[in-house]
């Protein structure tokens, strides 16, 4: 690492959780501890500087995600706060998209849950290495070795827990930090006390821990072994250095624990972020296309300008549009490219971000995360690049609706009104969808959940001082093939006295193992029966095709369609035949099939007293859940079932009434299962 560069002493970071596992607590530490801020924020009380958004201080979560910056010994920190709840995971992969790092935090009495399983898995798609730190020590039955086992159980990296709790429960006062054999302390207002010695009742157990981390490293690193082989032991420098690179390969997790609500455990949870999270010289050079051909560009604020716009705030006064800069050099005043629609644009100002508060900036280089004002119509996911070195960058992923609600303003004088809010909600978040029915002509807005849409529609009624009327949530349905056919004719002929069109194609549709893979084609035909341009246009035609099933016009998923023959003529056959002949072929085909409606179904973890688990498990079962097991944590009941995502709404209320308001759960979409047959006709 090249530690004179200025990138060394940078690290983009995300914080990364389950709802309620305390985020946002953690990231109002940090800013705490660094000197960001003089006041400690709180959740419950409103006043946190990364849940600013009304909505966020009302409801207590995190629903948008929040970029800040701060400094820790010589080292500057950009961090990003993500929502935790399942609705808003979009929001989380936009944000992982553009990280070095990450921390993950987990509950120390419920160690790895639902929603922070997805999130790693989202981590594991994008490389980003991760620490670990178990939060709330100081609840009643927090474990550190429990969480740890729940980490290497669900999560299977090989967790390395790097510091041995000092006290339990209420009585947790610190850590023993095993690599420097010695103990931190905080007072009871939060504050840290000097480092002090190991004391004499935990010098035996720090002892064994610190060996057991020391053989666990030197199973996994050629380096640590060469030097545990050699001398028995390893030193502290061998093992840090160990541990970072366990770390950026993803090999293992350095596990940290502490209490973010009562300030214990902060100071060196921002110094395993130095040590062991990744600078932007650490990672790979970001790999982008251009005309067809693939190229790199390393970290290097004297290379060409290539960021990503992860985020766009669409505000009344203008728009704010959150990059991170890859490589190269952004000015106030410069003239960018916007490389995924082809215009330049004007870069206003930039801006360093903290939450909703700014700093302006001169230039923004390589490493950098930041906000500009001035861009009038870059997207989420837009590559911005200099205009003479055109590079496009791979863009977040964005995933696929599955609640759909009706909304029409209550005043019809409000109707342009309400479709220009609705297009600055879909430019803001790229997991809405706004559409119109053809059949109805209802503006349907569609999302990942129904908290999801719930915000959406409060946002419209108080951003924008709409009148909105909504109607009830509708799940969106797909089909798919049970039994295919083979051998399936069509031929299209037509004839109206200019040229004529001609195609014949035989198609085979079968069914997928994994209804969830989509659509395959491929062609089997052989002699030239049917020319390559021809198999192409086919292909065209049958995903035009599968935009309406025919149980009930829903999007067509799970199946292969194979050309295996097929005839031209030489003079009426053409692209738009054979792409008329594939679109009319498979529909058709569709119709011989035997089909299957498929509704979205989600995975419930449902946390209720003892006494209420029968009236949770019968609810259950009315609501076509199929309960997959259930467990004992901390005293509570957690139960763990697959339930169609049409049967959850209103579930919260439901189960709050069940269990006298002592029951929880949580959700997350797990794909599309078979719907009963009376599902056809919702």
């Amino acid at each position: 690492m090249r530690t004179t560069d200025p990138l060394a002493v940078v690290r983009n970071l995300g914080i990364l959780a389950h709802v309620d596992a305390g985020k946002t607590t953690v990231t109002e530490r940090i800013l705490y501890a660094t000197g960001t801020t003089h006041k400690r924020g709180e959740v419950h009380d409103g006043t946190t500087v990364t849940d600013f958004d009304p909505q966020e201080r009302d409801r207590g979560i995190t629903i948008f995600s929040a970029a800040v910056s701060c400094s820790w010994n010589g080292h500057r920190i950009n961090l990003i706060d993500t929502p935790g709840h399942v609705d808003f995971a979009d929001e989380v992969e936009r944000s992982l998209r553009v990280l070095d790092g990450a921390v993950a935090v987990f509950d120390a009495v419920a160690g790895v849950e639902p929603q922070s399983e997805s999130v790693w898995r989202q981590a594991d798609r994008h490389g980003v290495p991760r620490i670990a730190f178990v939060n709330k020590m100081d609840r009643a039955g927090a474990d550190l070795d429990a969480a740890v086992a729940s980490i290497r159980d669900r999560l299977h990296p090989v967790p390395l827990a790097v510091q041995l709790p000092v006290g339990a429960e209420d009585t947790f006062t610190g850590v023993v930090d095993l690599l420097g054999m010695r103990t931190l302390i905080w007072t009871g207002d939060g504050e840290a006390r000097d480092p002090e010695p190991v004391p004499d009742a935990l010098r035996e157990e720090a002892r064994r821990r610190r060996r057991l981390l020391e053989e666990a490293v030197a199973e996994l690193h050629p380096a640590a072994l060469e030097e545990f082989c050699d001398t028995g032991t390893l030193g502290t420098g061998t093992l840090t250095a160990a541990l970072r690179d366990l770390t950026a390969r993803g090999e293992a997790v350095v596990v940290l624990c502490g209490s973010a609500y009562r300030n214990r455990g902060v100071e060196p949870l921002l110094d395993a972020v130095l040590a062991y999270l990744p600078s932007p010289l650490d990672v790979p050079a970001v790999r982008g296309t251009y005309d067809g051909t693939e190229q790199e560009r390393a970290a290097d604020p004297e290379a060409p300008l290539a960021a990503l716009a992860f985020k766009v705030n669409a505000t009344a006064t203008g728009r704010l549009t959150y990059l991170r800069v890859y490589s190269g050099t952004v000015e106030q005043g410069d003239t960018v490219r916007d490389a995924t629609t082809g215009r330049t644009e004007r870069v206003g100002r930039i801006l360093r971000v903290r939450a909703d508060r700014h700093a302006r900036l001169d230039r923004a280089v390589a490493g950098d995360i930041v906000a500009v004002v001035g861009l009038k119509s870059a997207r989420a996911g837009a590559t911005l690049c200099a205009p003479d070195a055109p590079l496009v960058l791979e863009p977040p992923g964005v995933a696929e609706p599955v609640v759909s609600v009706a909304v029409e303003a209550l005043r019809s004088t409000d109707t342009g009104r309400l479709a220009q809010a609705l297009a600055r909600l879909a430019e803001e978040d790229p997991s809405l969808v706004v559409r119109t029915d053809a059949e109805t002509g209802q503006t349907v807005l569609s999302g990942r959940g129904e908290l999801h849409l719930e915000v959406a529609v409060e946002r419209l009624r108080s951003d924008h001082g709409l009148g909105v009327a909504v109607g009830r949530p509708r799940v969106s349905h797909r089909e798919t093939v049970g039994r295919g056919v083979s051998g399936f004719v069509y031929r299209h002929v037509k004839q109206d006295g200019g040229a004529g069109q001609f195609a014949h194609v035989v198609l085979d549709v079968e069914p997928l193992d994994d209804a969830e893979r989509g659509f395959e084609f491929r062609s089997t035909v052989v002699g030239g029966r049917v020319p390559q341009e021809y198999v192409r246009a086919v292909e065209a035609g049958c995903r035009d095709a599968l935009a309406e099933g025919p149980l009930g016009g829903h999007p067509v998923t799970g199946l292969r369609v194979t050309l295996t023959d097929g005839s031209t003529h030489v003079k009426d056959s053409s692209d738009t035949a054979f792409r008329t002949a594939g679109r009319l072929g498979l529909r058709d085909a569709l119709r011989a099939c035997a089909t299957v409606l498929l509704e979205p179904v989600a995975e419930v973890t449902v946390t209720v007293p003892q006494d209420a688990v029968g009236s949770v498990l019968g609810d259950l079962a009315a609501r076509r859940g199929r309960v997959g097991g259930s467990a004992t944590r901390a005293g509570a009941a957690v139960v763990t079932a697959t339930v169609p995502l049409a049967e959850l709404f209103g579930y919260a209320t439901r189960l709050r009434s069940r269990t006298q308001g002592r029951g929880t759960f949580t959700s997350r979409p797990t794909g599309y299962a078979p719907a009963p047959a009376p599902a056809t006709a919702r």
